[in-house]
């Protein structure tokens, strides 16, 4: 990633020096994914819509738009997924349905399945399943027309995690199974420790705590390895939630892996990992007698959120505080 950060620097001073906007979204483009994966997500975001500004039509002409994707759809792709970290969820869908829009104007069919996968990557962000399935499944279907095994393998994974959702468990486990030894097959590692998370989600879902720990352990690695931070606080995240689970585990462990997801998620900005952090270390410490506690973790947080009050973090987030605010440890109603 540092190497990938040096050489998108590079590319900015040339595009600079040429003073043409079309090197300038490549470049912009570049720095914003490459600083994504890093965990920088502010700096993230003011390349990528530094790439959209500079991204007018009619620059699709200019042979360095020729190169395979298309750098304009990607940076407005990548700024959906920076903002929904950011805690803008609305505008993160705003974002990537003008992805979409601009993906099946181009019909360039590469990156109208990339647009698929991420998009139904961000639709699993907010939580929203029915969305997940459908963008998937619309991903695996082209995908698998036109021959890109690396987006039928996320598309797989993806539809798996979703049919798990929605009730059909070991089928969906079955489902993202295939489609992680199929991504493995492509030499990817990108996303792996995203990816191991949704294997390590249906893990916890099913009540399969071995397995999810086997996920996560596996995905911990690479983190470090790879510099691929944006997820780290998801992974210590859903650490701690499988550690809570296991028998014989002394629960301080568990807390201290929530602990650490909200530690990263802070010092990233990401908002919206940050309140999935304190959601359950909240819970824990409502569970621990500590409702005054869990109440002063979680309620700036969620005060802090301006939109995306229809998403199922956030719904869990005011159910919860709801919860903690009816009662204190004395059981006089509280505001």
């Amino acid at each position: 990633m540092q190497i990938a950060r040096e050489l998108g620097d590079t590319l900015l001073r040339l595009a600079h020096r040429a003073h043409d906007p079309a090197y300038a979204v490549v470049a912009h483009h570049t720095l914003g994914v490459t600083w994504f994966y890093l965990g920088v997500l502010p700096t993230a975001h003011t390349h990528l819509e530094a790439g959209i500004a500079r991204d007018p039509l009619d620059q699709r002409r200019a042979p360095v738009f020729h190169i395979g994707r298309d750098p304009g759809l990607i940076c407005r792709l990548y700024a959906a997924q920076v903002l929904w970290f950011l805690g803008y969820p609305e505008q993160a869908l705003a974002r990537v349905r003008e992805a979409l829009t601009l993906a099946h104007e181009l019909a360039h069919p590469y990156d109208l399945a990339f647009v698929r996968c991420y998009t139904a990557i961000l639709a699993q962000c907010r939580r929203d399943v029915p969305a997940v399935h459908a963008h998937a499944e619309a991903a695996v279907a082209l995908a698998t027309a036109q021959g890109f095994p690396l987006w039928m393998a996320i598309g797989t994974i993806l539809c798996g995690w979703a049919r798990a959702m929605q009730g059909q468990g070991e089928a969906g486990m079955a489902q993202v199974h295939q489609g992680i030894a199929a991504y493995r097959t492509t030499g990817a590692a990108l996303l792996v420790p995203y990816l191991g998370t949704l294997r390590a989600d249906v893990a916890a879902h099913l009540g399969h705590t071995d397995d999810g720990l086997q996920a996560l352990a596996e995905a911990h690695p690479l983190v470090e390895q790879q510099e691929q931070r944006y997820w780290e606080a998801e992974v210590h995240r859903l650490r701690g939630v499988l550690c809570l689970r296991q028998p014989g585990t002394p629960s301080a462990e568990g807390e201290a892996w929530l602990q650490q997801a909200l530690d990263v998620a802070r010092g990233q900005e990401a908002k919206a990992l940050e309140l999935r952090a304190a959601m359950r270390l909240a819970r824990l410490w409502q569970q621990q007698g500590k409702r005054e506690e869990a109440r002063e973790l979680l309620a700036p947080v969620y005060g802090w959120f301006t939109e995306g009050f229809d998403t199922a973090d956030l719904q869990e987030a005011k159910a919860l505080l709801d919860a903690l605010g009816s009662s204190n440890r004395d059981g006089i109603s509280m505001p």
